[in-house]
């Protein structure tokens, strides 16, 4: 047995009204800093003690000490990626998405130096794209 408003619903693909998607912005938000906060200690690790990563590891290219530079720098936009997420503009949205997306490949290019956590990154990244590209936005702003 299903209701009026229910049918409505499916039909237009319209559940839980306007304010939807506040779980998967609120993942998206803390994801993209925990994310980018892990992203900066592990480019500090590359750069200083590179014994911590797996040994012998070949690159697609350059070496370890680069991609300490390149995941850190990553990982500062992440975190500022959240900050920005969490006004709820359009640009933030879009930073980061862009913040997600740049990551997502970092750590697929990193996946020899620390695969599991390269993995679960990616995997992160992925639902954080999908969280910003579905109910990003103006969509959470009451009045728009």
């Amino acid at each position: 047995m299903t209701s009026p408003d229910m049918t409505r619903a499916v039909r237009t693909g319209s559940f839980g009204g306007p304010r939807a998607g506040i779980g998967w912005m609120r993942y998206a938000v803390v994801m993209l800093g925990v994310v980018g906060a892990f992203n900066v200690i592990d480019g500090i690790v590359a750069l200083t003690r590179s014994r911590f990563y797996v040994a012998g590891a070949t690159y697609v290219f350059s070496d370890l000490r680069t991609w300490g530079w390149i995941i850190l720098v990553l990982g500062a936009l992440q975190v500022f990626a959240a900050f920005t997420v969490m006004t709820g503009s359009e640009a933030g949205r879009w930073v980061g998405i862009g913040a997600a997306a740049l990551n997502a490949i970092g750590q697929l290019l990193f996946l020899n130096a620390y695969p599991l956590w390269s993995v679960a990154a990616f995997a992160m990244d992925v639902l954080v794209i999908y969280a910003l590209a579905v109910y990003g936005g103006s969509r959470l702003r009451p009045g728009v």
